[in-house]
């Protein structure tokens, strides 16, 4: 878990996961067919426009709602490479290590960044780079063991890989 770069999808505030996934699509647990319905309560166009390595960039709370993990499930298996956002919600942030879809914390970042620009994102350093305008804002680095489970693909695969 190095980097990654991606095209930017950007919202607001209170992003909750009857949005990034309506509890319409809740019967599936297969990440193909839940990424199928990601984000389109909120953006109809994301899952046609969105390629692997983009970047989810949003306000406060994202993530708040139910306690499911269909909704970090759904945001990976769409290819986002990571999400910043202001604040998490917790079960949400919670949810993305245990399966495995790196998050950044970062007000300044959620601010300043638009739709459309290319981010690059340090996971090591915690170092968000907005390549469109040239300015580097400071996210949270995740300590090493969370980084180890993210590398892995989330707590399940880790734990399997360490039996091994």
């Amino acid at each position: 878990m190095d980097s990654a770069k991606g095209l930017v999808y950007k919202y607001g505030d209170n992003v909750d996961t009857d949005v990034i996934i309506p509890a319409r699509y809740l019967n599936s647990t297969k990440p193909e067919e839940l990424a199928q319905h990601c984000m389109e309560d909120i953006d109809r166009d994301f899952i046609k426009n969105v390629k692997k390595g983009d970047i989810i960039v949003a306000g406060k709370n994202f993530g708040c709602g139910s306690s499911r993990e269909h909704a970090p499930i759904a945001i990976k298996a769409a290819g986002v490479s990571c999400v910043i956002a202001e604040t998490f919600a917790r079960i949400f942030y919670r949810n993305s290590i245990n399966i495995g879809l790196p998050i950044i914390e970062s007000k300044e970042a959620s601010e300043k960044i638009k739709s459309g620009d290319i981010v690059s994102v340090d996971f090591d350093s915690g170092v968000v780079t907005d390549e469109t305008t040239g300015e580097k804002f400071k996210g949270q680095a995740f300590p090493p063991f969370m980084q180890k489970l993210i590398d892995a693909g989330g707590l399940i695969k880790y734990v399997n890989q360490e039996a091994d």
